[in-house]
């Protein structure tokens, strides 16, 4: 007798519907799996068996084979227990209902129940894409599941529940998604009031946020680079659902989920140590898994000490930066990740920490000061868009009580700008000024003849590169976002231009 059951592969986060076909014969008894499953979904056995014989069912004493088609394409992870379970049970005659338009995802507990499965989100959007509107899911994943609001999400809490459901001995109610889901992923924030002087990094900051441009601080240590650096999430604008919705999706997948935050509305903060490595920052691994630059999708990828990261680390760094996705191609296939992120770095000037210090005097000679520096290519430094120094603080500014401006209202001139984008973009996939392509940087950075002079004299005294030509023009447009000027002049100009970068050597 043969059964065919649903269920979903997700491969990075793209998948497809997976066939679970299981046959029964008579025969010795077996139970094999095949269809290119891993080492979970060969274990999957063990699971199966026990929770069917833990739930009061009859485990058939035959030759059990279960294909999972398509058959080339790897299939990872626990969520195939259930519909192998459910396979067998109508195969062997215990489960009497028609199951053809219905997926079933979810690990099986050895006595029956199950278990929390990463991945859900995902595998429940591509069920929805290809018209399979019916899904059974772990009770634990159900609020996950209900993002995608037209499924019909069926809630199970354990094997034997399931079977009398399918059996019309009780009834599973379609899970009621909460309208009020909140984020409870801990992230720290720092409000900016709180930080003591640096009162033009703060502006700095407040540009990149408004235009999602890469940011790069340099100075001695104790200046509060990182402390800066932690609260540039706290003036970010809030997560559209669709945004919300794509950051979780890439969460769920990497096992990173709480189980008690079901959608993520809290830009991602990301600070990986810089002895990463290049799979750990990009993404890869025998089962391809996002890495940091993915984690950090549609928030922050935190660098600290940004020449101690590998040479090779930092260049893999240079296409994400342009094109907003990962590729990550190997001999089993290639997997595309999305990255659209904000690049945040901090340096010290020299290994010391202290060249340029007014006040503690620097131990490096100019030729190590020269090749710390040059750990950093130009290539790299091409694709950040601001660079500012963070000096010492003095005691004055440290001793004073004076509360400065907060996060939130920075954050509500930043959203605001950020809707004058919004508008500007309309009907694109562009959601900021630093995404705009060299055509829209011809349409939209339109120049007063006074700054066209300012910016001919920069391109030759800067040696600015076609790419940081743009670049100045596309920080012009957010500094005049921000003041709500529909063209850029002068003084626009003239900020965007004192943060390129100027050799500290000098």
């Amino acid at each position: 007798m043969l059964a065919k059951v649903l269920s979903c592969a997700v491969v990075g986060l793209d998948g497809t519907i997976v066939e679970v076909e299981v046959d029964i014969s008579s025969g010795l008894p077996a139970f094999n799996i095949v269809g290119l499953p891993d080492t979970a979904v060969q274990e999957a056995r063990e699971r199966v068996r026990a929770a069917i014989k833990n739930s009061g069912l009859i485990f058939p004493a035959k030759r059990i084979t279960v294909n999972l088609a398509p058959a080339d394409m790897k299939k990872e992870g626990p969520a195939y227990d259930l519909p192998i379970a459910v396979g067998i049970l109508i195969c062997s005659g215990q489960i009497r209902s028609d199951v053809t338009e219905t997926v079933f995802l979810g690990e099986l507990s050895l006595d029956g129940s199950l278990r929390h499965t990463h991945g859900i989100l995902p595998m429940v959007a591509l069920s929805m894409e290809n018209g399979l509107r019916s899904i059974f899911v772990p009770s634990v994943n159900a609020r996950e599941a209900s993002l995608i609001q037209e499924a019909s999400i069926l809630p199970v809490n354990s094997l034997s529940e399931l079977v009398s459901h399918l059996n019309n001995s009780i009834r599973i109610a379609r899970y009621k998604a909460d309208p009020e889901l909140q984020n409870a992923l801990s992230i720290p924030e720092i409000d900016l009031a709180d930080i003591k002087g640096q009162e033009h990094v703060k502006r700095g900051l407040e540009v990149a946020a408004a235009g999602g441009h890469n940011f790069l601080m340099s100075g001695p240590p104790g200046s509060g680079k990182t402390l800066l650096a932690r609260s540039l999430p706290s003036i970010l604008p809030k997560m559209s659902r669709a945004e919300a919705l794509e950051v979780t999706k890439i969460y769920s997948i990497s096992g990173l989920l709480p189980s008690d935050t079901p959608l993520i509305m809290q830009r991602p903060y990301r600070a990986p140590h810089y002895t990463i490595s290049n799979a750990g920052l990009v993404g890869g691994g025998h089962w391809h898994r996002p890495g940091e630059i993915s984690l950090s999708h549609r928030g922050v990828l935190f660098l600290d000490e940004l020449p101690e990261f590998g040479r090779n680390v930092l260049e893999v760094l240079r296409q994400p930066l342009e094109d907003k996705i990962v590729v990550i191609s190997r001999a089993q296939g290639s997997v595309t990740f999305p990255a659209n992120f904000m690049l945040l770095a901090a340096m010290n000037p020299c290994p010391c920490g202290y060249f340029g210090d007014p006040i503690k005097e620097c131990t490096c000679s100019p030729g190590t000061i020269s090749r710390y520096q040059k750990r950093i290519s130009g290539p790299l430094l091409d694709r950040i868009d601001m660079f500012v120094q963070v000096p010492r603080i003095e005691y004055e500014k440290l001793a004073d009580n004076q509360r400065g401006e907060s996060s939130d209202t920075v954050r509500a001139r930043v959203e605001e700008a950020r809707g004058i984008q919004h508008a500007r973009f309309d009907g694109t996939r562009i959601v900021c000024n630093a995404e705009m392509s060299p055509s829209q940087v011809k349409v939209f950075c339109q120049i007063e003849p006074e700054a066209q002079q300012l910016l001919k004299a920069a391109m030759q005294q800067l040696a600015l590169s076609a790419r940081a030509f743009h670049r100045v023009l596309k920080l012009a447009r957010t500094i005049a976002d921000l003041a709500k000027e529909p063209s850029i002049d002068v003084s626009h100009l003239a900020e965007a231009l004192q943060y390129r970068p100027r050799s500290m050597m000098q």
